[in-house]
């Protein structure tokens, strides 16, 4: 099946009970056995729920994986993820990547002595020079949150490969329709589910897929015995959301292509973050590993200070300012002081998180609307 029919069929079949055609809400804790161990696949809610199987097979098979796992959350999709890790394990991630996952890293799971460190992941010189027997895993997320920057996947797979090392990819900015990691050699994908793929701004939910059966029996058991799983409303959320994911991702990717291209002549703005520029250092590798360049933009003004960057976000009125991104509405965030401000000021500035920028998550509004939206906003910042 091609992307679309999965997005609409896949892990879902007619209620056999009733013939319904969208999978029921299976609002229930527990279910009757006939007796010890006399089950029909279910016995305990935490453990499985259908509601919640449809969509484990569904998010599955969009990133032509055999193994999906939902979460109550994306965070609590990687803190199954690094649960696997031992003391003394190391993990090398890029430098450039959500606030969440770096407090995750430094704040929680440092503290049991497993070892963290950040590089350009552009840099393969730079990711074999932090490689020793300790290192059992590589993060990634391409495009990176905030600033849009693109890791060559088949490159960094056979290079973890070669040292036996498991490459994760935070798939949220691009979404399975976008780019599909797997089967660029990466051994698990996971997602902030609350973004792109339920797309409705709406529910808070994460996702892991592998076709590594060990890795999923793994996480499975993770999942199981630490119970950060879903609710079935949650999954029947972004089981509903997904059935148009192409649709929106299409929209998304056309208007932020525009907005990028407008933002990138406006006087104000000192540079624009787009994959799908030809100026972004690595379109040429998105354009090769990537159907689409996304619907997340960032820039930062040419008078680079806070002030600067909340009088812009006071005065847009489609774009609303909030946390998150991938919804049908358009929002724009400052990393800085939202998203990544768990990362220290030194750290961030590294990677080009300066305290004018500014972050699109481009909805699939009327482009022309949006323009003008960012226009008027910007002729308040002198």
């Amino acid at each position: 099946m091609k992307f679309a029919t999965k997005a609409i069929h896949a892990g879902q079949n007619p209620d056999p009970n009733t013939g319904a055609i969208i999978t029921p809400i299976f609002q229930t804790s527990t279910y009757v056995q006939d007796g010890p161990g006399g089950h029909k696949g279910y016995e305990y809610a935490r453990t499985q729920n259908p509601t919640r199987t449809a969509l484990q097979d569904c998010i599955a098979a969009l990133e032509n994986g055999k193994f999906g796992l939902c979460f109550s959350s994306g965070m609590a999709a990687t803190d199954a993820i690094l649960k696997r890790l031992k003391p003394g394990d190391e993990v090398i991630a890029t430098n450039d990547l959500y606030g969440g996952t770096y407090r995750i890293f430094n704040q929680v799971f440092a503290r049991y002595d497993i070892g963290f460190h950040f590089a350009d992941l552009s840099d393969l010189s730079a990711i074999e020079a932090l490689i020793n027997p300790k290192t059992k895993l590589l993060w990634i997320e391409t495009p990176t949150n905030p600033m849009l920057s693109v890791v060559d996947l088949k490159k960094i797979a056979a290079l973890a490969q070669s040292y036996k090392i498991k490459l994760c990819v935070d798939n949220t900015f691009a979404s399975p329709y976008l780019q599909q990691p797997l089967d660029l050699g990466a051994d698990m994908v996971c997602h902030s589910a609350t973004k792109y793929l339920a797309g409705h701004s709406d529910v808070v939910h994460g996702a892991i897929v592998t076709n590594d059966k060990r890795l999923a029996d793994d996480l499975r058991f993770i999942q199981n015995a630490c119970g950060a799983v879903p609710g079935p409303q949650d999954c029947f959320l972004v089981l509903r959301g997904i059935k148009t994911l192409h649709l929106r991702m299409d929209a998304h990717c056309k208007n932020a292509k525009a907005i990028a291209a407008y933002l990138q002549l406006h006087k104000k703005v000192a540079a624009v973050h787009y994959p799908g520029l030809k100026e972004h250092p690595q379109h040429l590798i998105a354009k090769k590993q990537m159907k689409g360049f996304g619907g997340m933009v960032s820039f930062s003004l040419r008078r680079d200070n806070m002030t600067a960057a909340t009088l812009l976000m006071k005065n847009t009125r489609l774009f609303s300012c909030a946390e998150s991104l991938g919804g049908v509405e358009s929002l724009i965030g400052h990393p800085a002081s939202m998203t990544h401000a768990s990362i220290p000021y030194e750290e961030r500035i590294k990677t080009g998180v300066v305290d004018s920028l500014i972050r699109l998550s481009v909805g699939v509004e009327d482009v022309d609307d949006l323009i003008l939206d960012l226009d008027k906003a910007l002729s308040k910042v002198r």
